[in-house]
C-alpha cells in the first residue's frame, strides 16, 4: 500500500514538474492555454445547467398537477361522505324499529364500499401517473447531462404536453360508467 502511494505521489510530482517547466518556458502561452481550456469547460456547463433548471420546472408542474388532482379528489371524498352521512341519518329517521334501522344501514354498506374502493383506486392512479412523469423527467435529464459530459450531441426528445388533467377527466368518466349513478355516492 505504501509503495503504491509513493508511486502515485511520484507520478503527480513529475506531472506537476512538467507543468511548471511549461509555465517557466512560456508563461503567457501556458496561461492562455489554461484559460481557453477553462472557458471551454464553462461553456460546456451551459447545457446541463439549463437541462437541470428545465427539469426542475417540469417536476414542479408534475407535482402541481398531482396535488391539484389530490385536492379535487379530497373534495369529492368529503362531499360524498357528507352526502352519505346525511342519507344514513334520513334512513335512520324513517326507520320504524331497530331491525328496520339495522337493515337500512346494511343495505347502504355495498355502495359505501364501492365508493371507498373507487376513491382509493383514483388516489393510487394519481400517484402512479405522477411517479411515471417524474421518472420520465429524471431519465431524460440524466441522459442529456451524461451525453453532454461524454461530448455526444443530445437526442431531441419528443415532448408531450401535460395530459394530467385530461387523464383525470378520462378516469372519472370511466369510473362513472362502471358505477350506476343512483348508488354511486350513497352510503
Amino acid at each position: 500500500m505504501i509503495v503504491e502511494i509513493q508511486k502515485f505521489m511520484n507520478e503527480q510530482t513529475e506531472a506537476l514538474g512538467g507543468q511548471a517547466m511549461k509555465f517557466r518556458r512560456d508563461p503567457v502561452r501556458f496561461m492562455r492555454k489554461a484559460l481557453a481550456g477553462s472557458a471551454e469547460g464553462l461553456k460546456s456547463l451551459k447545457s446541463p445547467v439549463r437541462m437541470v433548471a428545465h427539469s426542475g420546472v417540469k417536476l414542479t408542474l408534475v407535482s402541481g398537477n398531482a396535488v391539484q388532482s389530490l385536492i379535487e379528489l379530497e373534495s369529492e371524498v368529503v362531499t360524498a361522505a357528507l352526502t352519505g352521512a346525511a342519507k344514513r341519518l334520513e334512513r335512520a329517521m324513517e326507520a320504524e324499529g331497530v331491525a328496520d334501522l339495522v337493515l337500512s344501514q346494511v343495505e347502504m354498506l355495498g355502495a359505501t364500499r364501492e365508493r371507498v374502493v373507487d376513491e382509493a383506486t383514483r388516489a393510487v392512479d394519481i400517484f402512479k401517473h405522477a411517479g411515471r412523469d417524474v421518472r420520465e423527467v429524471a431519465t431524460h435529464a440524466y441522459e442529456v447531462v451524461v451525453q453532454a459530459a461524454e461530448g455526444k450531441p443530445a437526442k431531441a426528445k419528443r415532448t408531450r404536453k401535460p395530459a394530467a388533467r385530461k387523464a383525470v377527466v378520462r378516469r372519472r368518466k370511466k369510473v362513472a360508467k362502471r358505477i350506476p349513478p343512483a348508488s354511486r355516492w350513497a352510503m
